[in-house]
């Protein structure tokens, strides 16, 4: 099915650079900017193509020699949740949701630091200082969220322990996960899988069909979990599809030209918020 896009958004495409998930292979991103009174519909349009939002930038992989990256999204009607998800969600069932509109604070830098720290020191984002980090909460020209997680004290004059944030999209289909971090000593309780589990839920109250997830690639360790979720569509060659078995999807090689549209090449480099 195809969608409509209100306008016609020019294209552009990064110049190749190292793949963060696939050893020895370039990436390049297909982007256009994400601007104007229209910039709802073309992010809402957009996003059922398979592309992912990165502050006022929208994109995708466009790969010459590879299509491994596969948008993935949840569809919360068929959505099952596995006994170990159960756990999980029991485990984290302490933590208190507080969305807000996309603030950035200290205690989230802190907290995004020692996450980084942690789990992602090599990574793109791994410079980043508190102003880049309050650009890529706040500069945003769509609906979005901050979703908070944390522990509530007894004491009133005690601050809530901060466990994990999420930056989330409201499309109108669903709900968008742009970019979540957490305490890395909460990851033995599985707080990253419980942030979607309770997105799911999330969507489900509002009578949202899916959550997107960002990209799933198949081969990838850092990407592995995202298919443990029942009811996971992937976007490949052009649809949508339910994924049966993650394993007859390959991680090897699959020639993809350039899209048409994309006919003019920038040499920049875009935030990676693909986990």
């Amino acid at each position: 099915m195809r969608h409509t896009l209100p306008i016609a958004p020019q294209f552009y495409v990064t110049a190749p650079q190292p793949c963060p998930y696939l050893d020895g292979r370039m990436e390049r991103k297909l982007f256009t900017a994400l601007q104007g009174e229209h910039a709802e519909k073309l992010n809402d349009g957009l996003s059922k193509q398979g592309f992912r939002r990165s502050q006022n930038v929208l994109y995708r992989p466009s790969c010459a020699d590879c299509a491994a990256c596969m948008s993935a999204r949840i569809k919360v009607a068929d959505f099952e949740p596995s006994r170990s998800q159960k756990r999980t969600m029991k485990r984290n069932g302490h933590l208190q949701r507080v969305a807000s509109s996309p603030w950035a604070t200290e205690e989230q830098y802190e907290l995004f630091r020692r996450y980084l720290d942690s789990r992602h020191a090599d990574g793109g984002m791994a410079d980043m200082d508190i102003f880049e980090f309050a650009a890529m909460i706040e500069e945003t020209p769509i609906r979005s969220r901050i979703i908070e997680y944390a522990t509530a004290t007894h004491d009133p004059d005690q601050k809530n322990d901060l466990t994990a944030v999420c930056l989330t999209d409201v499309l109108d289909d669903g709900l968008s996960m742009v970019y979540s971090f957490y305490d890395p000593e909460q990851a033995r309780n599985s707080i990253g899988t419980y942030i979607i589990l309770d997105h799911i839920e999330i969507a489900r109250e509002a009578g949202l069909p899916y959550v997107y997830l960002g990209y799933w690639v198949p081969g990838s360790p850092k990407m592995g979990y995202k298919a443990k979720f029942s009811g996971l569509e992937v976007y490949r060659k052009g649809a949508w599809e339910t994924m049966a078995d993650p394993e007859a999807y390959s991680s090897d090689t699959h020639p993809l030209s350039v899209d048409p549209i994309a006919e003019q090449v920038a040499r920049i480099s875009l935030p990676d918020t693909r986990g």
